[in-house]
């Protein structure tokens, strides 16, 4: 029997972007032969997104897209919690919506995985072919300050705490998503860190990461500062 797979897409206002990410998503993985669902969690967009998804439903069948709304912006941690209710997959991927991350990795997670039996596979920035595309010198510099801190204080295991390019075996999310507090940016890095303390197995899989092509992007001083506050968090509890 196949496994299948639950990709989950938390939205807001991404009305251009997710019939192109639903498009990539549904070929790359029907070239693999797998068995999935997408599931998309809209946040309330007043942009026409959920609109956009009831498209999709009807034009790749209400089995493989998924529209599964929220009234309002309620955090990424909550947004993985809602869609893992209606995920039917024996692995559930997270990804972005916005384009930055590319389905074309999807398969090479699905590789990854089988080869190790990983609990969970990364989508990392920081190894081997990993980069970004469309980042200034600043913001790369600042990401890769911001990685190497977590590095140094809560050795992880992993080499890109804050990616949320992700596979993991629905019994394993589910599990981490029940221990974790943190929302917003540092819910990622949480994850990571109490997978770890779990004993989870962590695999990697170098990703480029596409800064967004449509609309704007959610990183600002409040994500830093939430990122730091965060990460002494971590250090200092978990």
């Amino acid at each position: 029997m196949k496994a299948k797979y639950s990709i989950l897409l938390p939205t807001y206002n991404e009305k251009e972007n997710l019939p192109i990410i639903v498009w990539m998503i549904v070929k790359y993985l029907s070239e693999e032969d797998c068995d999935y669902e997408i599931i998309i969690i809209d946040d309330g967009s007043p942009d026409g997104t959920q609109e956009a998804a009831k498209q999709l439903e009807k034009i790749y069948g209400s089995d493989k897209i998924l529209l599964r709304p929220r009234e309002k912006k309620l955090g990424l941690g909550t947004a993985y919690i809602h869609g893992m209710r209606h995920a039917t997959g024996d692995f559930i991927i997270i990804m972005d919506a916005d384009l930055s991350h590319h389905p074309k990795y999807i398969p090479e997670f699905i590789k990854e995985q089988k080869k190790g039996d990983y609990d969970i596979i990364s989508g990392t920035r920081y190894i081997r072919d990993g980069g970004v595309n469309g980042w200034d010198f600043k913001r790369k510099l600042i990401s890769r300050g911001a990685n190497y801190l977590t590095q140094v204080l809560l050795r992880p295991g992993a080499s890109d705490l804050t990616g949320s390019f992700r596979l993991y075996k629905k019994g394993v999310l589910q599990k981490l998503v029940d221990s974790c507090v943190s929302k917003g940016y540092v819910f990622q890095m949480e994850m990571i860190v109490r997978a770890r303390k779990l004993g989870f197995k962590i695999g990697e899989v170098p990703i480029a990461f596409v800064d967004r092509l449509y609309g704007e992007s959610k990183l600002g001083g409040n994500e830093i500062f939430q990122f730091v506050k965060g990460l002494m968090y971590l250090f200092a509890f978990v």
